[in-house]
């Protein structure tokens, strides 16, 4: 699971609790099997919707990211994120569609020996130990694809493990720019939820929703990529009650890798590029910790190329294969090197062995 870095420090296994990797191939055009420079060259000047490509499956295998939580994404028409995506839905069978599109994406690309879904405590054993392979986690950004709960059970058998119910509001929660509490169908899918080996992701939820959704599922609950409120103050990220509340229920948080989320000053500074560095990431995953009691709760769930791109990270990254230098911020910031492999992947991996099914 270890090897030796360039600099000669320890290489630790990486999990990555966020990534568009589907969405950016079946509405972008990105294969996920070439570099990011081959895409780079490919796309020409970046577009506003997507920026300079960072993620590719060769720059996962230098980095040593191991596991992935591969989302799925239906883009609403009415997406208050205001990235313009087409085509994008606006009934729930438009957004099954898409939703069952990427899927068929993940499933294609496992015909790559060196790439597996991840469904059960041995496939996860599998992919962090021996040889390289990656992982994917299948995990759905907002359950719109689910036309209803009762056909939860259709997606559990093709491999989803984790889902949110919210990106902005949908048919079963408030989400981000769009307050709200669940909703009656919200309310009856967590109860199917917890019939199933499935594992709620609390990222983009209203707090109203979050704190009610709680209350109602009692299975394992994380947030894949959501940074703190206190440092950046928006309805995406969590509050201090928001992080304690997923803690006590023994999850863990994801710290994205956006300049906007890690710096409230981003865009009334020019989106500088140059002014944002790993000192910033490296304060929301010591805000957790403090609010958390420990770093055992706080992991990378970068969203790299979640609508982003290279112009929107920090000065140190120009793609994915530099997350391990994440790795090297935290322990210039006086975590210990117990404490970066846990953060850098190990929380993940110890709260998915005990809440994947056997």
């Amino acid at each position: 699971m270890a090897g030796s870095s360039k600099s000669g420090n320890r290489r630790f296994a990486i999990v990555d609790s966020h990534e568009d990797i589907a969405f950016n191939s079946v509405m972008l055009g990105r294969d996920f099997l070439l570099s990011a420079y081959e895409t780079r060259k490919l796309e020409g000047v970046a577009s506003a919707a997507r920026g300079t490509a960072t993620v590719g499956f060769p720059e996962m295998k230098e980095a040593n990211i191991r596991v992935v939580l591969a989302s799925i994404w239906a883009a609403a028409c009415h997406n208050p994120t205001g990235i313009p995506v087409k085509p994008c839905y606006e009934t729930a069978e438009e957004a099954y569609e898409q939703g069952q599109r990427q899927l068929a994406y993940y499933e294609k690309l496992t015909r790559d020996p060196h790439i597996s879904i991840v469904g059960t405590k041995g496939a996860l054993k599998n992919a962090m130990g021996g040889d390289y392979r990656l992982g994917l986690i299948l995990s759905m950004e907002g359950a719109e694809p689910i036309i209803s709960p009762n056909t939860l059970s259709e997606w559990i058998a093709r491999g989803v493990r984790v889902i949110g119910l919210a990106h902005g509001r949908t048919r079963y929660s408030g989400g981000t720019r769009q307050p709200g509490p669940l909703t009656p169908l919200g309310r009856e899918l967590l109860l199917q939820m917890e019939d199933e080996p499935v594992i709620l992701d609390t990222s983009h939820m209203a707090e109203e929703s979050f704190f009610e959704a709680l209350a109602h599922f009692h299975g394992p609950v994380i947030a894949t990529h959501s940074n703190c409120r206190s440092l950046v103050p928006t309805d995406r990220q969590l509050s201090d009650e928001m992080i304690r509340a997923i803690v006590q229920r023994d999850g863990v948080v994801g710290v994205v890798i956006y300049n906007k989320f890690l710096r409230a000053d981003w865009e009334k500074n020019g989106r500088v590029k140059e002014r944002v560095t790993l000192t910033d990431l490296v304060k929301h995953v010591r805000h957790i910790c403090e609010v958390a009691g420990d770093s055992d709760h706080v992991g990378i769930g970068s969203d790299l190329d979640g609508g982003f791109g290279r112009e929107s990270i920090p000065v140190e990254l120009d793609t994915i294969a530099d997350m391990p230098k994440i790795g090297g911020a935290l322990a210039e910031n006086g975590f210990s090197e117990l404490q970066v492999e846990g953060i850098m992947g190990q929380n993940w991996v110890r709260f998915l062995y005990r809440t994947l099914p056997s």
